[in-house]
């Protein structure tokens, strides 16, 4: 009873209880919100340039800072909403050997020491040889060998808000979406900071103009529950020292 008891004392500490409450049906979608209102959100802060008044230009139809006469429909402001395209191909092949050897050989007698060499035998040994006191040798070898070979690739395209808008003008924004096919969620998060004129005329932007890039593609469900170890064994790949 006792064990019983204490299992159901750990169950929520995991997340178990979530994963029983989905027995038998797909896991829950996410509502629609917020992302700042997420407890994982953090406003994110930079160095900036010291804040510079625009020139007055009389006479002027031009505004400084504009990038064309007419309305421009791209995200500019927090809450709008802009395309972020991710495209990446990581692909590495790495291969390190190494190979070290080392052998060592000491050796220390006292043959004339003031005449007491003749003593030694009495205070140690009678088997001690004053010219072979002491005698050392050592021998150590050691072996690597180390590949990687990595091949990935991940291509999303996803609508963002722009959630907050820095001194500099830079903007940070969030993408989040949830699709779910029968019983298995997959959840991608995108989030980073951009520039205004990185933007494109059709109101995207790529991956590698995202600063501080954060881009995550999981999921969970029936089959990614069976892919991932259970709790017991990545407790003891944790505490094991072999």
């Amino acid at each position: 009873m006792r064990i019983v008891l204490a299992l159901v004392l750990l169950l929520p500490g995991c997340g178990a209880l979530t994963r029983l409450s989905e027995v038998g049906r797909p896991p829950a979608m996410t509502p629609s919100g917020d992302p700042t209102a997420d407890p994982a959100y953090r406003p994110i802060s930079m160095p900036m340039p010291r804040p510079q008044a625009a020139p007055a230009e009389a006479n002027s139809l031009w505004r400084s800072g504009s990038r064309a006469f007419f309305k421009d429909q791209r995200a500019a402001a927090v809450g709008d909403i802009v395309t972020i395209l991710v495209n990446i191909t990581d692909a590495a092949d790495l291969k390190n050997q190494s190979n070290e050897g080392r052998t060592g050989q000491e050796s220390m007698g006292l043959p004339n020491l003031l005449g007491f060499e003749s003593a030694l035998p009495r205070i140690l040994a009678k088997a001690v040889n004053a010219n072979q006191l002491v005698s050392a040798n050592s021998a150590g070898s050691a072996s690597g060998t180390g590949a990687i070979k990595r091949n990935e690739t991940v291509t999303l395209r996803l609508a963002g808000v722009i959630v907050q808008s820095l001194p500099n003008g830079n903007l940070a924004v969030a993408a989040r979406q949830e699709v779910r096919v029968n019983s298995e969620l997959r959840e991608l998060q995108v989030s980073g900071v951009i520039r205004p004129q990185d933007i494109g005329s059709d109101n995207t932007v790529r991956h590698d103009r995202l600063a501080e890039a954060r881009i995550a593609y999981g999921g969970r469900g029936q089959i990614s529950d069976v892919q991932r170890p259970r709790y017991g064994q990545q407790l003891l790949d944790v505490l094991l020292p072999f």
